[in-house]
């Protein structure tokens, strides 16, 4: 909704002006002053919150000059812009009560790879990961390793001059830029980089602002290079942002692009980027050192930096324990074996080898596997044990289970929760271990829990105090660690800002730099003269002007504490995103909300929507409104009585009138339901459980459409529709029906009943159905080879013969299959925000199950997300009556004496399995468990990462995703299913997945019982 400039403030009608004249002007990206997307760009990775007054998504460097000259113009020149790449900043650097500028949607190309010469240019919102993935066919990558490398943009890289992992070797992200593409506020573009006196000097003759500027920061050089060398500490992190010891860099040349480094989007907007490339290690091993104590970890980095590794990255017990409880752990266990001792492991050494050859390898790890077996019998050095990793894939999973542990450390119990506040400080790596034992005796002596992870190698460790941010007195603690934690560093010679950059942190920058905070004020004055770009960070261009403070930024806490606990805790299922932003994952192979990915826009994504469920909250608290009571009161409600006022109110709806709703439903309608969020978000944010309770309590405003009740209903009519299948698909067949499906309805290709009787093909295979009575006739060995067969609607109905072929296979294999009584799953009832619909669904269907599996027969399901709805969603209802019902894989793979009898029986062949959302990610082992039983049966099953192939139960058959749909199914499935490589290989375990494949390329894609059955002898 975007308001009109006459009911609006001064303020508002300002910036409301701003983007209608930068509309009328030409800019081609996107403009949004509406407050869904305002709400979502509110927030960071930090414990601020400020509200934007719009935000600007442009589309090329075209739009950024228009941008910047407008914003000069009399009437705009108090316009505050501020840009924005990933948003994963811990400091609240790219948050404003301007115009975020967001350069991520649209200029993330990769423009020109010079595979000889070792550079690339790129774009400014090119990801990370993106232009790894791009150049690593050349042998190259690009260094600074960031643990949130999957989002984070190169422009964000270089506006806060990032470093990371094996910044030891590898240098910051200033050390390989070489160019850099910059729209000055004037309008001007520049290209920067190091130059010659003769060049500095022809530059010092332009009487513009590229001249000012120039003849500003040379003259600071000459003028206090004293001081700069004896005020600056000498670090591996040094210091990001207006770096005055790197105006000139080692060979003498001047180099804007150290200033520009660093400089958080106060001097301009970085466009583009030219920056340097190194070939990849071909080999790499990883060395775990397991200590008995965390402070002797760190410590005995320094003894482990003798034997010169690539990288040292420490872990404590806290992290290590909260990864082991992730998601993540599956890929690593194996590399971190309990030690022989029994002892506990209070904290890690990751020691990182690279080499180019496995000689030099190995004769490098030897290096610390001596040192490390030599003090084997010295208790002091406090080691328990040490395992290897060899080879990059081994080494990428731990770095990957490394990287999530900033997001893992949010995921806690309760509402006191680690913060990022004084989480990056820096110190000499042999002050190091001596700084931390000052610092956790800060943190102790006010009772607060926290856990720690970082680059010991570069003297760098991240540290989160947990609190609670909702209460006041807590937030207050803030002040109190921070103040005392700057004094810490200056104590030991570091810096408090040594990796995640300043932000409102710059509070502390006049303090730092003494007497040469003023030349720092000289650079902003020459660059942002109004004090537009970014204000209150770093620097201001003026004495008269402050900067911002670490307790005067408001907070989420703030916003927070406006919820009532009852509520708060009814949807907490979305109330401690804490920004991470891992959603916002580049990988198009990553199942993480492909929605986001799909859209590219941010209030589709699980942090927008959790923002989003949050605002909403506390507008309806401040109304008065407790959505959790008002969920209770829908229990009773009758549908009729309230028709009328949902009716009217669905007829202002369509007049244009106002209701923040609207703009949280938009974003709700968007996902998917596929339940990626909960098992690779760190915090498990929920949203499909979230979104069902929104559009319980939406729709009972308003009329919810036709689609919805046809969805509902499906499972409760598809008993009696399948007694006619001709007559369904008649209806639904012809094209004039779709058209009428598609506009009315809202559905588009409708699946079509088989009309394959299950019944009769299950009474011709011997297959009876699971009451007690045919349990009590089955004899001791026939009931000890029992097992019965959930079903669920879509495979039932619609593709039956999978469930024929599943009753079949099981018979092969020894098996005695029996099929449970079809009953409603309710599934997409949930999904829908019936709930108290899904709540009697469940139950039923739930007391059938239970009572059938009280003979003590296993229940098993084909369909994932319907049977692990009986572990998600089931449980939530029912609690521990929720039935246990297996996926068929999870089974079959404990049955392997059985099935290493049948070998004989089936051809070996090579298959890829393309695995469903919610499995992958919320059942993750039992991907392996399809990968075990295929093995026990002599066939090769390889496992081929994907991201969502975009149908998602019935979302890509409604009308209004059907082209998001689409897209997100061309991000990574289009690839694989067309691959010629593939054709007659691959198999999928989801009924979308497969129903997908066969809608948009015609490929009909089996199941692994499909797959298993026809290689049977």
């Amino acid at each position: 909704m975007i308001p009109r400039i006459d009911q609006t403030s001064p303020v508002q009608a300002l910036y409301l002006n701003f983007i209608n004249t930068l509309r009328e002007r030409g800019f081609t990206g996107d403009l949004n002053p509406d407050y869904a997307n305002r709400t979502v760009l509110a927030t960071d990775n930090s414990i601020y919150q400020v509200l934007p007054q719009g935000v600007l998504y442009p589309r090329d460097t075209a739009d950024l000059v228009r941008i910047a000259t407008l914003s000069q113009e009399p009437p705009f020149q108090q316009v505050v812009l501020s840009p924005r790449g990933g948003g994963t900043g811990t400091n609240g650097q790219s948050l404003t009560d301007g115009l975020v500028v967001d350069t991520s949607k649209y200029m993330n190309q990769i423009l020109e790879i010079n595979v000889e010469e070792r550079w690339v240019r790129v774009q400014c919102g090119v990801v990370k990961d993106q232009l790894n993935a791009a150049i690593k066919p050349h042998g190259l990558f690009f260094a600074p390793e960031l643990s949130t490398s999957n989002r984070a943009t190169i422009g964000g890289m270089i506006n806060t001059d990032a470093s990371g992992q094996g910044s030891c070797r590898y240098g910051k992200t200033r050390d390989h830029v070489m160019e850099l593409k910059t729209v000055l506020l004037d309008g001007t573009e520049w290209t920067s980089a190091a130059i010659d006196e003769t060049a500095l000097e022809t530059l010092w003759k332009r009487e513009d602002r590229v001249g000012d500027i120039h003849r500003v920061i040379d003259a600071i050089q000459r003028e206090h290079h004293a001081l700069i060398d004896a005020k600056f500490p000498k670090l591996n992190r040094c210091l990001t942002g207006y770096d005055l010891a790197h105006i000139r860099d080692n060979q003498g040349r001047f180099n804007l692009n150290n200033i520009l480094c660093g400089s958080e989007g106060t001097l301009g907007f970085i466009t583009e980027a030219k920056i340097s490339l190194l070939p990849i290690p071909k080999c790499s091993a990883l060395i775990n050192v397991n200590y008995r104590d965390f402070n002797v970890a760190l410590r005995d980095a320094t003894q482990l930096m003798k034997a010169e590794p690539t990288s040292i990255e420490t872990v404590d017990s806290k992290v290590l324990n909260l990864a082991m409880n992730d998601i993540v752990w599956h890929s690593v266990a194996d590399f971190f074996p309990a030690p022989e001792s029994g002892e506990k492991i209070q904290g890690i050494n990751l020691v990182e080898y690279t080499a180019d050859s496995e000689d030099d390898l190995k004769a490098d790890v030897k290096k610390l596997t001596d040192l490390l077996d030599q003090a084997a019998q010295d208790i002091n050095t406090g080691r328990i044990s040490y395992s290897i990793a060899w080879g990059s894939d081994a080494v990428n999973k731990i770095w990957g289970m490394r990287k999530k542990a900033v997001g893992l450390l949010g995921n806690v119990e309760g509402e006191i929760r680690p913060v990022p506040f004084v989480e990056d400080t820096a110190v000499p790596p042999e002050n190091l271990a001596d700084f931390i034992a000052e610092f956790r005796a800060v943190l102790d002596e006010h009772k607060l829990t926290y856990g720690m992870f970082g680059h010991v190698d570069a003297g760098v460790l991240h540290v989160r105090p947990a609190l609670d941010m909702k209460d006041p007195a807590q937030e207050k603690m803030v002040r109190v660690i921070t103040d005392k934690v700057v004094a810490l560093t200056q104590k030991y010679n570091g810096l408090l800002w040594g990796e995640h950059g300043k932000g409102v942190r710059s509070e502390y920058a006049p303090a730092f730099f003494g007497e040469l905070y003023p030349q720092i004020q000289r650079i902003k004055a020459a660059f942002d003269p109004r004090n537009q770009l970014n204000p209150g960070k770093i620097a201001t261009p003026s004495a008269d002007i402050a900067l911002l403070k670490i307790d005067d930024v408001a907070t989420r806490g703030q916003v927070d504490r406006k919820i009532p606990v009852q509520v708060w805790e009814g949807y907490s299922e979305g109330m401690h995103c804490n920004g991470n932003g891992l959603c916002y994952s580049w990988n198009p192979n990553d199942a993480m909300c492909p929605s986001w990915k799909g859209t590219r826009e941010r209030k589709h994504s699980p942090k927008g929507r959790a923002s989003l469920m949050r605002e909403w909250l506390k507008q309806m608290s401040e109304r008065g409104i407790n959505a959790v009571e008002e969920s209770k009161k829908l229990k009773h409600a009758n549908f009729l009585f309230t028709l009328p006022s949902r009716t009217i109110n669905t007829l202002g709806k369509r007049k244009g009138e106002y209701d923040f709703s609207h703009e949280v439903h938009e974003s709700m309608l968007g996902c998917l339901a596929c339940k990626s969020c909960v098992g690779q978000c760190p915090i498990k944010v929920d949203v499909p459980e979230f979104r069902a309770k929104f559009l319980e309590l939406y729709y009972s405003r308003y009329l919810r459409p036709l689609k919805d009740y046809f969805i509902g209903g499906l499972e409760f009519m598809i008993p009696t529709l399948a007694k006619m299948p001709w007559a369904y698909n008649l209806l639904m067949k012809p094209a004039f029906m779709q058209k009428f499906m598609a506009r009315f309805i809202g559905m588009v290709d409708s699946p079509l009943l088989t009309g394959i009787s299950l019944h009769k093909a299950a009474e011709k295979l011997g297959v009876n159905y699971a009451t007690l009575e045919n349990i009590a006739q089955l004899n001791p060995a026939e009931k000890a080879k029992a097992v019965i067969l959930v079903q669920d609607a879509f495979t039932s109905y619609f593709e039956t013969p999978l469930v024929v072929d599943t009753l079949t296979l099981l018979k092969k294999l020894g098996f005695v299959p029996l099929l449970a009584p079809f009953k409603p799953n309710g599934k997409p009832l949930q999904v829908h925000g019936f709930l108290k619909a899904f709540a009697k669904a469940a139950d039923a269907n739930a007391t059938q199950l239970n009572g059938i599996a009280s003979s003590g027969i296993p229940l098993i399901g084909i369909e994932p997300a319907m049977t692990l709805a009986y572990r998600a969603e089931y449980k939530k209802v029912l609690g521990d009556n929720a039935p246990k019902v297996l996926l068929v894989q999870e089974w079959l793979a404990k049955q392997t004496e059985l099935l290493e009898g049948k070998i004989t029986q089936f051809r070996a062949a090579d298959f890829s399995l393309l695995a469903h959302c919610t499995e992958k990610t919320n059942a993750v082992s039992s991907i392996k468990d399809w990968q075990t039983v295929f093995a026990k049966l002599g066939q090769q099953l390889k496992v081929i990462e994907t991201g969502c192939c975009g149908m998602a139960g019935t979302y890509g058959h409604e009308s209004s995703n059907v082209e998001t749909s689409k897209k997100i199914y061309a991000l990574a499935w289009a690839q694989v299913v067309n691959n010629p490589v593939n054709t007659g290989k691959l198999t999928a375990t989801g009924y979308s997945c497969r129903s997908q494949a066969k809608r948009i390329d015609n490929v009909k894609l089996p199941h692994p019982v499909q797959v298993l059955l026809q290689q049977a002898v």
